[in-house]
């Protein structure tokens, strides 16, 4: 019988609103708390995925963190890019690596520094894609990263979902309020209607407080297989699913939306599980209009729209479903794939404090690349 893999270690360092460590100083120390954590030594690991992100960056971490990290024998050593999807990518490699032989104790590291001295926060993102291509083309028109583009798929998600200003809003204040228990965001002061609607809009209907908040931090985490190594606390890897629509958006007609729920419900099947048995879900939640896009793609507002099941407070604290209880992407941390993985860890070793949810013993992680155009499931359990 194939032993199932856990999550058994957690390093994370402080998240940073300002220029400092590198991505390598930064993943060196979440390598050291995640083994720490795991009570093992980082000897004991031997597999080595790593996450960062896109882009032509000198500082990007790549699989040289192996030597500059002081990793020896590794059995396993990837750096694996799937933009936002990365991090659960790299929590099925390892689970596979785990169940299967290839490696006993991987670690999946992600560690970024967008934030650099004379420059906005949001200017290293926004040369990300190139200047080639249709990216190219976007730039010349005065399209310049991500938030733009959002805009645009947000604008037509409003047309067809009659989707509201209000539900932009409803995700944002109920983000920010998780945020408030949750000593690693970096954003904890109260939001209110007004003073979201008092926020700088940047390209419409997109707000500030409607886009994530880039930090320069790092997580680590330790997948094993192995019932002697880990975390008295140890999370299993119940079930994986993955969707990549492959999109064009080469004619009007071709939608921006949908082909997400399939990743989902391969994730449940394998976890011989159904949505109604999920405590909690941490989504991937770059601007508020992803969240309202993947909880009816995903099919987690019971045939509700989106807009309206979280106006009526079901993703908020004592809600029927507790989304992105840390914050999120929007008010806790933006540090891509790892940020709604580490929250649903909190979560589920029930170490929230002030923002636990009661008994949650089953989460979903949701993780998505580029502009919704891949998306990854993950479905844990704190084990018995």
């Amino acid at each position: 019988m194939t032993a199932t893999a856990g999550i058994v270690g957690l390093g994370m360092t402080p998240m940073s609103l300002k220029p400092g460590d590198s991505p390598l100083e930064l993943a060196c120390s979440a390598s050291r708390d995640a083994v720490a954590d795991a009570g093992i030594e980082l000897s004991d690991v031997d597999g080595l995925l790593v996450g960062s992100s896109q882009g032509i960056r000198p500082d990007r971490l790549g699989v040289g963190f192996a030597s500059s990290g002081g990793f020896s024998d590794l059995r396993l050593l990837e750096h694996v890019e799937i933009k936002g999807a990365t991090t659960i990518a790299m929590i099925q490699r390892a689970q596979h690596a785990v169940e299967t032989g290839a490696a006993r104790v991987v670690m999946c590291v992600f560690a970024d520094a967008p934030l650099v001295a004379g420059k906005a926060a949001g200017s290293t993102y926004a040369q990300s894609g190139g200047q080639s291509g249709s990216r190219g083309l976007e730039r010349a028109s005065g399209v310049l990263g991500s938030v733009p583009t959002y805009a645009l798929l947000t604008q037509r998600w409003m047309h067809v979902s009659d989707g509201l200003p209000e539900d932009l809003c409803a995700v944002a204040t109920t983000t920010r309020t998780w945020a408030l228990d949750n000593p690693d965001a970096v954003i904890r002061t109260p939001l209110d209607i007004q003073g979201y609607l008092d926020s700088p809009m940047i390209s419409d209907p997109l707000r500030r407080l409607d886009c994530a908040r880039p930090v320069n931090g790092a997580v680590a985490v330790i997948v094993s297989a192995d019932p002697a190594v880990g975390n008295p606390v140890r999370v299993d890897i119940r079930g994986t699913g993955r969707d990549h629509p492959v999109r064009h958006r080469r004619t009007g007609a071709e939608s921006w939306f949908g082909g997400g729920r399939r990743c989902v419900d391969d994730a449940l099947a394998k976890a011989g599980m159904t949505r109604d048995n999920l405590d909690t879900v941490q989504l991937y939640d770059p601007f508020s209009v992803v969240t309202l896009i993947l909880l009816e793609e995903y099919g987690l507002t019971g045939g509700a729209p989106a807009g309206k099941f979280v106006r009526e407070g079901n993703t908020a604290a004592g809600g029927t479903l507790p989304t992105n209880t840390g914050g999120g992407q929007l008010s806790g941390f933006y540090l891509q794939g790892m940020t709604p993985l580490a929250e649903a860890l909190v979560q589920l070793r029930g170490t929230g404090g002030g923002r636990q949810v009661p008994g949650a013993s089953t989460a979903l992680v949701g993780g998505i690349g580029g502009r919704i155009d891949h998306h990854a499931a993950l479905i844990l359990e704190r084990a018995a």
